[in-house]
C-alpha cells in the first residue's frame, strides 16, 4: 500500500514517544499489505473498527492511542487522517475526518 501524510505519524510520536515503536510497526505493515477490501484488513487486525466512508480505526499501543484511515483499495492507497489519544478520538467525526 502506499501510503500518503506518514509526516502525520512522525509529528505524533515526537510527542508522545511511547507510540513511535507501534506507529513505525503498523507503518511498515502497512506498505507491504496488499488490502483490497475490509475482510483482508480484518484478516491481520481483528480489533480494527470498518467505518463509513472507507474509515478504518487502529487501536495503536495496546488501544493506547487511535489511528484513523482512508483506503482506496482500487489503487492501494492509504491516507492518514488522524492519530491521537482515545480523548481527541472522541472529539472528532470518524467518517468525515
Amino acid at each position: 500500500m502506499r501510503i500518503i501524510a506518514r509526516k502525520a505519524l512522525r509529528e505524533f510520536w515526537e510527542t508522545h514517544p511511547d507510540a513511535e515503536q507501534a506507529l513505525r510497526a503498523w507503518f511498515t505493515e502497512a506498505k507491504g499489505a496488499a488490502w483490497k477490501t475490509p475482510t483482508d484488513i480484518k484478516a491481520r487486525y481483528a480489533d480494527a473498527s470498518i467505518v463509513a466512508n472507507n474509515r478504518v480505526v487502529f487501536n495503536i499501543r495496546g488501544n493506547n492511542y487511535r489511528l484513523v484511515v482512508r483506503i482506496n483499495y482500487d489503487f492501494g492507497i492509504v491516507y492518514i487522517r488522524f492519530v491521537g489519544t482515545h480523548a481527541a478520538y472522541d472529539k472528532i467525526k470518524v467518517e468525515t475526518i
